[in-house]
């Protein structure tokens, strides 16, 4: 099979380090707000290239990361008037609690960086030590950018373009403007722990760093995450690993595109950003991952007005078909080798999951030709889909109780009042109250009423 690879910028055949055996870590969550659609998608991601490898025989061991101490995670339990590493605790059980109800398996490891700052304060101690890092007299450590030659090779930048835009922040005793924080000297009440520096906390970077060599070592296969990671993140990861191994740290760099909302970054100063939770409470799992998969994942993923209720129809029609040849055949007591082979091919190339998709549309035509024929071996190929497409975390529910739930849902609410109720919302998250009350009152002239709650909207019928 062929991965990407982001540090070489071509497609790669994929081989493991250690023979059958895949070491895979995914940047994860900072833990400052609800997750929203770009986190689902990039755990929904990371959970189908470890489940794809392991379907080709592979044993991965995938860790995941939660950032759960920085500044907006601060700032934000001080407006909540609780304990940062209280708030933290509470946002990691709920956003769990999220992504559980969007069906994203753990991975095999959670990581933390509050539950690695020994670790942490070793890895910076040692980079001291080899000359990659200086401590400032405040209390802060930064990482010499000028000691490692092949700082920028992931992003593909030179240290001179870095610095375009890059302030040095009042307090800050860097060498190199472009050099970057390992260790951060406490405010007063603030979250620290103490370290040879004074008390204080880990910068971002080295979180990831000093975490993933406590769980694999030196080097890993697969290191992921956003593409809005390649700079500074992963960047800087590299160059604090393998100023302090002297190895590659990571073999494969992969990063998923990111979300754009009717061709806008998805941002909350935008007042654009679609919460998971929300989005669940008016689609299924299957749609928002049906949705979303039919991008190839390296790709930008652009939202518009209408995707996901297109993408429930596209299930709608093929649980119908399900339904039917369940109704009529029974189960399948066989498979069909084609489709689970024409899958493997696809996603072994680079984890094609837009080709998957649109392949079902040939797959779900031929077993409806077959049903009407009274073909029997469309059961088989009912029960290889649903085997198969599991995989990206389709074709999972009974096929009745599917088709029932998606009717209850999207009973006698037309599109155009669903399209309005969603403008109304995002008016609101503006701040275009005029346009929201407009929206509002047009809702309500076609017989309909938006109840408004804390996450979200419903629309109800008028009685």
């Amino acid at each position: 099979m062929k991965i990407y690879n982001t540090l070489t910028r071509r497609k790669e055949q994929f081989v493991p380090l250690d023979g059958g055996n895949v070491k895979m870590y995914a940047c994860g969550i900072t833990v400052s707000g609800e997750a929203h659609i770009g986190h689902g998608y990039q755990a929904l991601i990371y959970d189908i290239m470890r489940k794809f490898l392991e379907k080709q025989g592979y044993n991965v061991t995938y860790a995941r990361n939660y950032t759960d101490v920085d500044d907006k995670i601060i700032a934000k339990s001080r407006e909540a008037g609780i304990p940062a590493d209280k708030y933290a605790a509470d946002m990691i059980k709920h956003i769990d609690d999220v992504m559980r109800k969007f069906d994203v398996d753990d991975p095999t490891l959670w990581l933390k960086a509050t539950e690695n700052i020994g670790n942490i304060i070793k890895f910076i101690k040692t980079l001291i030590e080899k000359g990659h890092a200086y401590a400032a007299d405040n209390g802060d450590v930064y990482f010499d950018v000028s000691s490692f030659k092949r700082y920028g090779c992931l992003s593909n930048r030179s240290v001179e373009d870095m610095l375009d835009g890059v302030r040095v922040e009042n307090g800050e005793q860097k060498k190199n403007p472009a050099d970057f924080a390992l260790w951060k000297s406490a405010k007063p009440d603030e979250i620290s722990w103490n370290s040879p520096w004074g008390k204080g906390r880990p910068g971002w970077h080295i979180e990831c760093s000093a975490m993933n060599r406590t769980a694999f070592g030196d080097r890993i296969d697969i290191h992921g995450g956003g593409r809005d990671l390649i700079f500074p993140h992963h960047e800087n990861e590299i160059a604090q690993t393998e100023a302090l191994t002297g190895k590659q740290f990571a073999k494969y760099w992969t990063h998923n595109g990111l979300i754009k909302v009717n061709g806008q970054k998805m941002s909350k100063s935008l007042g654009n950003s679609l919460l998971l939770e929300d989005l669940l409470k008016k689609y299924s799992a299957e749609a928002i991952k049906f949705a979303l998969l039919q991008t190839n994942y390296r790709n930008d993923i652009n939202i518009t007005d209408g995707i996901f209720d297109e993408a429930e129809k596209h299930l709608k029609e093929f649980y119908a078909v399900i339904a039917s040849v369940e109704k009529t055949f029974g189960k399948g007591t066989g498979g069909n080798a084609e489709i689970d082979g024409r899958f493997d091919e696809v996603m072994g190339d680079d984890f094609n999951t837009a080709l998957a998709l649109s392949d079902l549309f040939g797959i779900f035509k031929s077993i409806s030709k077959k049903l009407a024929a009274g073909d029997r071996t469309a059961a088989d190929d009912v029960k290889q889909v649903r085997q198969t497409y599991s995989l990206l975390g389709l074709f999972k529910s009974d096929a009745e109780s599917y088709l029932e739930s998606v009717s209850a849902a999207g009973a006698e609410i037309p599109e155009e009042i669903k399209m309005l109720a969603e403008r109304r919302w995002q008016a609101k998250a503006n701040k275009n109250w005029a346009e929201a009350d407009a929206l509002r009152n047009e809702i309500d002239k076609a017989g309909y009423l938006v109840k408004d709650g804390k996450d979200g909207y419903e629309i109800i019928v008028k009685g």
